[in-house]
């Protein structure tokens, strides 16, 4: 269960995340305005509270392994709202970042 909770948390933070800085990037660069912008920041903020839920007590290891949920996520979010194709490459490389998840935030320590 504890796994379980904790994927769950690092895949609401990457929605708030990645979404978030979408927005923002959709407010700026694609001159939505200021109202996508704003909704960027409040998801960017959200984001910071979704991470503080992880079962693991280490910031530092949490965000470590977050950063390999980003990098995957973040392809994901390109496909869906941007219609961005990742190559091989691309998918073999976010298939790396996720192992080190799971040996990050997983593996059994004693």
């Amino acid at each position: 269960m504890t796994i379980a909770r904790s994927l769950l948390l690092f895949a609401l933070a990457a929605v708030a995340e990645i979404g978030g800085a979408w927005l923002v990037w959709q407010g700026v660069r694609e001159q939505r305005g200021p109202l996508w912008i704003a909704a960027g920041v409040v998801a960017l903020g959200a984001y910071g509270f979704v991470a503080a839920f992880q079962p693991d007590a280490n910031f530092g290891r949490v965000l470590a392994a977050y950063g390999g949920v980003f990098i995957a996520g973040s392809l994901l979010w390109g496909m869906l709202a941007d219609g961005f194709r990742p190559d091989r490459w691309d998918l073999i490389g976010a298939g790396v970042c996720l192992a080190g998840v799971a040996l990050i935030m997983y593996v059994p320590r004693g």
